[in-house]
């Protein structure tokens, strides 16, 4: 568990929202918060990222089913969803949290995350992450049109 420690501790000392290393080898990483630097990792490296582990600040649900598409082999989220954690039971991947929360709330931490709000009846990993992206291009429209 080599990786899931150089993740970890780079998640913390470089104030990081996301890290990605394999033979430890930092593949990826990103300040931005939310899903987009996961979408942004899987379109630069695909399967490359295949038996990496990552830390992330926040993990939900949406996160979660990423990493099984992905293929990550071991996480670590400051911030844990009960609904990720089931997800990284039920395909056995190894995972670390220091708080675990009921729900990933939005931005204004007012509502569940629009992600979580998608996530919630997909259980299958490939149609999660076209589901995503789609969602994705959509808020990115209309925050820019």
């Amino acid at each position: 568990m080599k990786d899931l420690e150089i993740v970890k501790k780079r998640l913390h000392s470089e104030n990081l929202a996301l890290s990605v290393v394999k033979d430890s080898e930092v593949i990826f990483e990103s300040k931005n918060r939310g899903i987009s630097g996961f979408l942004q990792a899987l379109e630069k490296f695909g399967d490359r990222l295949k038996g990496a582990s990552v830390a992330d600040k926040v993990v939900g649900k949406a996160i979660a089913l990423l990493c099984v598409y992905a293929g990550i082999k071991a996480v670590y989220a400051s911030t844990l969803s009960k609904e990720a954690r089931t997800v990284f039971e039920r395909h056995k991947i190894p995972f670390e949290w220091d708080m675990l929360v009921e729900k990933i709330l939005d931005a204004n931490k007012v509502e569940a995350c629009p992600f979580e709000k998608t996530a919630i009846n997909i259980s299958d990993p490939e149609e999660a992450y076209i589901k995503f992206k789609d969602l994705q291009r959509t808020l990115m429209q209309r925050r820019d049109g």
